[in-house]
């Protein structure tokens, strides 16, 4: 990848893993972590520690490899009555929107997405609240829930 792990929680997640040479413990506890949700009837807001921080990790395979994680997780979850949505990409370019759209909705069974965009460019800094919109319009257009 060009840019790396880009989500705050993804990067302590994977340092974690690195320095203790084990399974993120919150997938390995998983369904543990369902049951105390389930008590207190919290839904789980499953986020993406591989979205792409810039166009040229768009769509690549650890992206989309962590969105049919996130599917099996979605499923888990469901098993034990708890709501699940699932955090949306970074930075996409227009014409890979709706491909990511339609492999969220195919992988997560069409649990409700959502997205802070996604940014459309990676080259126009101070103008990020325009390039999100236009990814914010195109992606509530392929079937974003939430933008």
């Amino acid at each position: 990848r060009m840019t790396g792990i880009v989500s705050r929680g993804g990067s302590i997640h994977a340092k974690w893993c690195l320095a203790h040479h084990q399974e993120n413990f919150t997938y390995t506890h998983f369904e543990e972590i369902c049951e105390i949700m389930k008590s207190y009837d919290v839904s789980f807001s499953l986020g993406d520690g591989l979205r792409p921080g810039s166009l040229a990790d768009a769509n690549d395979a650890a992206q989309f490899a962590e969105l049919e994680t996130l599917g099996k997780l979605t499923h888990i979850a469901w098993k034990h009555d708890v709501q699940v949505m699932i955090e949306g990409p970074g930075h996409v370019p227009m014409q890979l929107i709706k491909e990511n759209m339609d492999k969220q909705l195919a992988a997560c069974d069409e649990a409700p997405f959502y997205t802070l965009g996604p940014l459309t460019t990676d080259i126009a800094p101070g103008y990020d609240h325009i390039t999100s919109a236009i990814g914010a319009a195109m992606i509530g257009w392929y079937g974003c829930a939430m933008l």
